[in-house]
């Protein structure tokens, strides 16, 4: 355990982008818990459909597609009612039966998943497959317990530097904008931006979308090619 968690947090260390890192964490998962065959991590945000966004096979990415396709599944009860499930015999399991026949047809035998939680919000889960029964121990458990809280770590990160980056370059749009409306009226700041919230207050518009209109329309005046803000 020590060996595996010493690894994934070496590779947390090195700068890569969050899909190199969710999928070294699932390998390792894998690999260093006793009883698991394959492992997943699938997050839902806001009103999305769940979707896998790290796999260490073909196997685990369709064993959460199924999920999402039938309605039901241990990986969207650990998102919506226990934080932690843990199933030692899928082919007898009563919660999720048309689930657990797909599963148990696929070889899939029990299953242990853990709730990602990013920054006290829940985000997904990290799912553990085994091809045999009650393969998946205590050990196992506390094993994806602590796989699943470097997970939310990884995703909570991610989501900070995607806020901020969001950020700046609405900072920078309303900039762009600002500066556009002080030299074509001639105004200070100030009464420059109290005009831009004046637009935006009468067009019912987000201020960062009336200025990157602006932004917009000025680059196709003087012919250069615009894209969406992002």
């Amino acid at each position: 355990m020590v060996a595996a968690l010493t690894q994934v947090s070496r590779d947390f260390r090195t700068p890569q982008d969050l899909d190199t890192t969710l999928h070294t964490l699932v390998t390792v998962a894998r690999d260093s818990t006793p009883g698991a065959d394959h492992v997943s991590i699938s997050v839902r945000l806001t009103d999305d459909p769940m979707h896998t966004v790290a796999a260490t096979d073909d196997v685990a990415r369709t064993l959460a597609d199924l999920q999402q396709e039938l309605g039901e599944g241990p990986c969207l009860d650990v998102m919506d009612v226990d934080v932690l499930i843990r199933s030692d015999h899928l082919g007898d399991e009563p919660r999720w039966p048309r689930f657990a026949a797909r599963a148990v047809d696929l070889g899939v035998c029990s299953y242990v998943g853990v709730r990602l939680l990013a920054e006290e919000h829940t985000v997904g889960a990290l799912s553990m497959y085994s091809t045999s029964a009650d393969a998946l121990t205590d050990e196992a458990v506390q094993m994806a317990d602590l796989f699943a809280a470097h997970a939310g770590l990884a995703l909570g990160h991610a989501r900070r530097i995607e806020n901020l980056n969001a950020a700046l370059q609405t900072r920078q749009v309303i900039g762009l904008a600002l500066g556009m409306i002080m030299q074509r009226l001639d105004l200070d700041e100030n009464t420059a931006f109290a005009y831009l919230t004046r637009v935006s207050a009468t067009t019912e518009t987000k201020l960062r979308d009336v200025a990157a209109a602006m932004v917009q329309q000025h680059q196709e005046r003087l012919g250069r090619p615009t894209r969406p803000a992002p």
